[in-house]
């Protein structure tokens, strides 16, 4: 029997006026912004939806734990994103290129096995979006005011895929510890002095190693542009939920666009270097060899999640530039541009003071 595929209502109108309820960060409601009226949204007692990795792999033609979302896709920067019905025209949120309510289509996805909700409202971003930007040394005034200016500040889930395995990796190689020698050698200024060198003495070992791998982390998106920045690609897994579409009212999302059997690939990669990593913990001693490994993994499953983020996009003499800050935790990272006339006022500046103090000194 062919599975079903599901297709997730997203939108969810207010009982008292009509519209559209939205998920309301760090809670596990849905309000009106209109009306003040809050719905809960209902937890998946059962946990997280974790799938089999192999089976899976066979059977995704048959679009298995699939569902349909409506999907804009960015022919400036390739983004693929799911827009929200209320918006008659939008932006980007990479690259802020215009794009066309009228051109959205239908995809089938994975569907997501758990969701990290924003713990930040909207409002907050703005304001660490305004500290950050007036610590900024010379930036130019467009970009100060494109802060202060919501239409340019998303809030996106970012697709990403985790693996857990069972890891077994059977290993050769050796133990190094050190020792110390002293010798005689000839100093800088020519006179022989003794200086103390340190040697390994190095001793076979092998063994097996093995334990359990969880939540790998892989990105799950290729964005020509508008890549996020590591320093704010850190969240709290402990705080997801599972999935429910309340958790993505009145935000954008993202869908994958590195396919499942290449994030298993960078995964079994992550893996590898966990498990030369506990080979060198089990050979011990003061430094170690792996010369050989054989690395093995079982029981292997994987889930989709979606994690938060807030995206400003800004344009400046024809160049993209982009600000994130992390909707869980707030850390914020991105990339700016600056201001010739400010920095030329300020070395013009610099070289007055600079001659008005030579003046005062000769005198």
């Amino acid at each position: 029997m062919e599975p079903s595929i599901q297709k997730t209502e997203l939108k969810k109108p207010c009982v008292n006026c009509g519209a559209e309820l939205k998920y309301k960060p760090g809670t596990t409601n849905i309000s009106c912004e209109y009306c003040g009226h809050e719905e809960s949204i209902n937890i998946d007692g059962n946990g997280f939806a974790e799938l089999e990795l192999y089976p899976y792999l066979k059977e995704m033609g048959a679009q298995k734990h699939s569902e349909e979302i409506s999907m804009l896709h960015c022919k400036n920067c390739g983004a693929n994103q799911h827009v929200e019905e209320n918006y008659k025209s939008l932006h980007c949120v990479y690259c802020s290129m215009p794009l066309i309510i009228e051109d959205a289509y239908i995809e089938d996805w994975i569907l997501p096995g758990a969701v990290l909700p924003f713990q930040i409202e909207k409002q907050k971003s703005f304001l660490i979006f305004q500290k950050w930007v007036s610590k900024l040394w010379c930036a130019p005034t467009k970009l100060k005011k494109a802060s202060l200016d919501p239409q340019f500040t998303k809030g996106l889930y970012l697709p990403y895929w985790t693996f857990d395995a069972q890891l077994s990796a059977f290993y050769t190689g050796q133990r190094g510890e050190y020792y110390y020698e002293t010798r005689r050698v000839r100093n800088a200024q020519g006179k022989m002095v003794s200086q103390r060198v340190r040697k390994t003495r190095w001793y076979p070992a092998s063994g097996r190693v093995s334990g359990f791998v969880d939540d790998t982390l892989i990105e799950a998106s290729k964005q020509k542009a508008g890549r996020i920045p590591t320093k704010i690609a850190h969240w709290n897994l402990k705080k997801l939920q599972p999935f429910n579409s309340g958790f993505l009212s009145g935000f954008v999302t993202e869908k994958y666009t590195i396919p499942l059997k290449q994030g298993h690939l960078s995964a079994k990669g992550e893996a590898e270097r966990i498990a030369k990593r506990w080979c060198r913990q089990d050979i011990g001693g003061d430094t170690q060899r792996v010369t050989s490994m054989n690395m093995s993994l079982s029981d292997e499953t994987f889930k989709h999640i979606l994690l938060p983020v807030y995206i400003s996009a800004y344009r400046y003499k024809g160049k993209e530039y982009n600000f994130y800050i992390n909707g869980e935790n707030g850390t914020i990272s991105g990339t700016r541009p600056y201001s010739f006339w400010k920095i030329f006022s300020a070395v013009v500046f610099g070289v007055i003071i600079i001659a008005i103090l030579v003046f005062l000194a000769q005198g």
